[in-house]
């Protein structure tokens, strides 16, 4: 746009304003801005299948056994990743170069999977969903005793409050608690390990081989569970199973491509749009109402969370 005149005569005086040269679209920063736009959806997209994912397991095992959808649904993930990674680079992107890092993670992967669809099966897809959120905060914590980090003050309080906010959640002691409320913890504390376990285990395996792999483990692992009562499946289940598995690789890619084209700390936050596709589908599929503590503490889960993704994590 060219400039506008001050109105004292000096720019007709002085000829036409050049119009100031348009921004290229090859400029460096609105390439970085839109990779981050980018990022961004791909995040919030990464979160609506991962519940959309959830969803349909929540579904399965009203009928299936937990092993038996552990199995079928991690088989069907198996095969797309596969097929991703020979897309994308062929055999060698499966390369195991830490064997013993790759079957600490896995089995941790396991575990949590177990701990989260145990969840699912006996209490509302929302409740889950804000429980897990705080997943980061079992990371930041952890990451002192586990990788050796020296985590700030301000990180400290994050976790703390990151708590506070678990607590009003499940409120021990409340007439409306239940045991089944430590599952999904259980399950958060274990993913957090799950997650410092990637974090070393990226240092010398590609993120492919490492999703692979891991996904190889849960199939077997929910195999193991139910060897003797598995169900008939008929073709239109089977096609549930596979949907839920093929959902499950995409919403891993759409959230490794989140992090690759944007900032952490700016697309990170985007994942707790999740609890919203959580809140909508519980209500719409199952009748499940969260109450206000629970969306208070969730609240309060996801602030810490968005807190620390944007503050210096060490001193």
């Amino acid at each position: 746009m060219a400039q506008q005149a001050d109105g004292t005569g000096a720019s007709d005086a002085a000829g036409p304003t050049p119009a100031a040269p348009a921004t290229s679209p090859k400029d460096p920063a609105a390439k970085a801005a839109a990779a981050q736009a980018r990022g961004i959806v791909a995040m919030m997209v990464s979160a609506l299948l991962l519940m959309l994912g959830d969803s349909i397991s929540k579904f399965l095992l009203e009928t299936y056994p937990i092993g038996q959808v552990i199995a079928l649904r991690q088989g069907a993930a198996l095969l797309a990743i596969l097929a991703w990674a020979l897309a994308v680079g062929g055999p060698r992107m499966l390369t195991i170069v830490s064997w013993r890092g790759q079957l600490i993670r896995g089995g941790l992967f396991l575990v949590g999977t177990f701990l989260i669809l145990s969840a699912l099966h006996r209490l509302p897809l929302a409740t889950v969903t804000a429980i897990v959120f705080a997943s980061p905060i079992f990371v930041a914590a952890l990451s002192v005793s586990v990788l050796g980090e020296k985590v700030s003050r301000r990180v400290w309080i994050a976790i703390l409050v990151g708590f506070v906010g678990v607590l009003v959640m499940i409120r021990p002691g409340a007439a409306s608690f239940e045991w089944a409320l430590l599952l999904p913890l259980a399950g958060a504390a274990v993913n957090g390990l799950r997650d410092l376990a990637s974090r070393r285990l990226s240092r010398t395996d590609h993120s492919l081989s490492i999703l692979f792999w891991s996904t190889l483990i849960v199939g077997v692992g929910g195999a193991l569970m139910t060897p003797y009562d598995w169900l008939p499946v008929g073709g239109g289940t089977l096609a549930w199973f596979v949907l839920a598995g093929v959902i499950s690789a995409g919403a891993q890619f759409a959230m490794i491509e989140g992090l690759r084209l944007g900032r952490a700390a700016v697309v990170t936050p985007f994942k707790y749009t999740g609890l919203l596709w959580a809140v909508l589908l519980g209500v719409l599929v199952w009748n499940e109402w969260p109450d206000r503590w629970l969306l208070i503490g969730a609240l309060v889960v996801i602030g810490a969370g968005i807190y620390m993704s944007r503050v210096p994590a060490t001193r």
